[in-house]
């Protein structure tokens, strides 16, 4: 004789979890950010003019002023970057952070 075994879920009600289980999870927060393709380039563009300023300032050794988001000004030449970070060689070494920058020039412009 043949006997038949039970399928999962033939017939049946799934399983609902307890309430307590159920009511004291709640899944993380996901915030989702997404660039287009077109800002993807820009941004890549961008960054590939940066590094390529960054570097002929680093071979020339060219004298440069920094000014950061609250005023101060930092003179020195660039000695090297990565991602966040400038390091400049003037009357001491400074690492800079990238975002803390609002703008950069050479020593003999005049920065406007």
């Amino acid at each position: 004789m043949k006997t038949e075994r039970p399928r999962p879920n033939s017939g049946k009600q799934a399983a609902v979890p307890s309430a307590r289980a159920h009511s004291s999870y709640q899944p993380p927060a996901v915030s989702s950010f997404r660039l287009s393709a077109q800002g993807q380039e820009e941004n890549a563009f961008q960054r590939q003019a940066e590094l390529l300023y960054l570097q002929k300032q680093i071979q020339t050794q060219t004298p440069m002023v920094l000014v950061l988001e609250d005023g101060e000004q930092v003179e020195g030449c660039i000695e090297w970057y990565d991602r966040n970070t400038i390091k400049v060689r003037g009357r001491i070494k400074t690492l800079i952070y990238k975002s803390a920058i609002k703008y950069m020039y050479k020593l003999g412009d005049s920065g406007l």
